[in-house]
């Protein structure tokens, strides 16, 4: 049996597609990247995205094209990107950000008749589903996390259409694990229980000062620093995933490590908690989609006959969004998964291409509040004691259908 096989098996079961096992979502889009994609080829993304997403590109040896995105969402917005890109363009990223759908049947037509292939990040998004169809099951291959909705630090897959693929991938996967480590088994298995005590004893508040007075946060902002001189000599050199590692790590030190069984057993609970776990966010979200505060994309974008989207985060719209996430802590609510600046203004041209079109990305990356719908009645509590403001561009853009 292979590595993670268990594990593997039930993911395969939810989607109906073969799944890989990998310690972490960011390793199980590289091996999608490496395996369909040649080096230099010129990859589609939203840059309203995880900068380690943008490492995992470049270590992949690939250059990330900055697309359009909605206003509402932060996802790609297909009709917005220039024929001329399109044109020059070998593969598509999508984010579905917060769990939030990118324009998934749309991107997948355009990707068909380009001949190019759609991968699915679909860390945020394993309880979302477009049309009755999970996300991670129309692109040729799609990542996922459990470090989101299963709420564990390990763990991720990549799904992928055929056997065969899956064994391809599972060789290359485990020519880039990394040796097993107590370490990182250990920290895989205690820091979600630590987590999870930190917030029943009601300690957010005293624990996150105490992280950030000790400089044990890897971030001292939203994005990561870039080391600009250290990433371009990085340029130089083949691409692999050695040379990116100081980037692709942060924040999860074992996303290569290989789990041991404590680590997997621990994870195998979590998953089969996973469906309670998406049914209070989906009561979560829908407590958040009737606050003012909600971005129009909590109602136009959820299914029209079945219960709200099981997000990850609700996305809500607020002016003076960095003053409030501090002002939040005293509520014993740290709010995280902001990226912002987006990644064209975060990392310039000789990394990204940039998007032809910026605004709407940067308008939705200095607004949103990514909102845990776990914790919707405590938040609500707090974004009204603190009279916080929604905030709307001007003038309104209609929202982008599918």
């Amino acid at each position: 049996m292979s590595y993670g096989a268990r594990l593997a098996e039930t993911m395969s079961r939810r989607l109906g597609r073969e799944c890989v096992y990998t310690p972490s979502a960011r390793l199980a889009l590289y091996l999608a990247l490496r395996r369909w994609c040649a080096p230099g080829a010129r990859v589609l993304m939203s840059p309203v995205n995880d900068d380690v997403i943008l490492f995992v590109v470049l270590a992949a040896g690939l250059r990330p094209v900055q697309a359009p995105v909605s206003v509402w969402d932060g996802n790609i917005d297909p009709a917005a990107v220039p024929e001329s890109t399109w044109r020059n363009v070998d593969a598509v990223l999508t984010t579905n950000l917060y769990g939030i759908p990118d324009r998934v049947v749309e991107l997948r037509r355009r990707c068909d008749e380009l001949g190019i292939p759609l991968f699915e990040d679909a860390a945020h998004a394993i309880g979302t589903r477009v049309d009755g169809q999970p996300i991670g099951t129309f692109g040729k291959a799609a990542a996922f996390s459990l470090s989101k909705h299963a709420a564990s630090t390990a763990g991720g897959f990549l799904a992928v259409e055929n056997a065969g693929v899956r064994r391809e991938l599972e060789t290359l996967r485990d020519e880039l694990l990394a040796p097993r480590r107590l370490r990182d088994d250990l920290t895989a298995t205690l820091r979600p229980l630590a987590r999870s005590t930190v917030r029943t004893l009601h300690l957010v508040r005293p624990v996150w000062r105490t992280l950030q007075r000790l400089g044990l946060l890897e971030r001292d902002a939203y994005r990561m620093p870039l080391h600009r001189p250290r990433l371009s000599a990085r340029g130089l050199e083949p691409p692999s995933l050695d040379a990116y590692e100081p980037w692709v790590r942060v924040d999860l030190h074992g996303f290569r490590s290989r789990h041991g069984a404590l680590v997997r057993a621990q994870l195998e609970l979590r998953m089969a908690a996973l469906d309670t776990n998406l049914t209070k966010r989906s009561a979560g979200v829908a407590h958040l989609s009737n606050t003012p505060w909600a971005s129009p994309a909590l109602r136009d974008r959820m299914p029209v006959d079945d219960a709200p989207l099981p997000l990850f985060r609700a996305p809500l719209l607020v002016r003076d969004r960095d003053t409030l996430i501090t002002r939040l802590i005293r509520h014993g609510v740290v709010t995280g998964y902001v990226y912002d600046p987006p990644l064209d203004d975060y990392a310039g041209p000789e990394f990204v291409e940039p998007s032809p079109s910026r605004e709407a990305a940067r308008w939705f990356a200095s607004h949103v509040l990514p909102a845990d719908p776990l914790l919707a009645q405590k938040l609500t509590k707090a974004l009204t004691s603190e009279q916080t403001t929604p905030a709307f561009p001007t003038p309104t853009p209609a929202p982008t259908q599918s």
